[in-house]
């Protein structure tokens, strides 16, 4: 068996952006309390929406997200936002080594939970 060379002498592993994105991303669409939100043009339903974010990398292994997303309502905004967080720095570090440094989000709906009240056509 051969021994490995010094981690120095390895080389290094670059990720890149829109990968911590797309992680950023899919953490935040699986915690709890986000929901997606229906987009609408002209009235209409068009498809739904889920979470999304820009990841900016500092230096070394941090990075800064921006996360928008849709919370379910009723609830506590301030443990979902903080629930979302950790789930979110727990998988970039998990996956990638990769820190999380500064984490703003900013929350564009709040969406009643469909099985508690299902949503009724407006037009029939």
């Amino acid at each position: 068996m051969t021994a490995l060379a010094e981690p120095d002498e390895r080389g290094s592993l670059d990720v890149d952006p829109s990968v911590l994105r797309k992680i950023v991303e899919y953490a935040a669409d699986t915690a709890p309390a986000t929901r997606h939100r229906t987009r609408r043009v002209a009235g209409l339903g068009v498809g739904e929406s889920g979470p999304s974010a820009r990841v900016t990398a500092r230096t070394g292994d941090e990075i800064d997200v921006r996360l928008w997303l849709t919370l379910v309502y009723p609830g506590p905004v301030r443990a979902a936002a903080a629930q979302v967080r950790e789930r979110i720095a727990a998988d970039l570090l998990r996956m990638t080594g990769h820190r999380l440094h500064r984490f703003t989000v900013e929350i564009g709906a709040l969406q009643s939970d469909r099985s508690a009240s299902p949503e009724t056509a407006r037009v029939q």
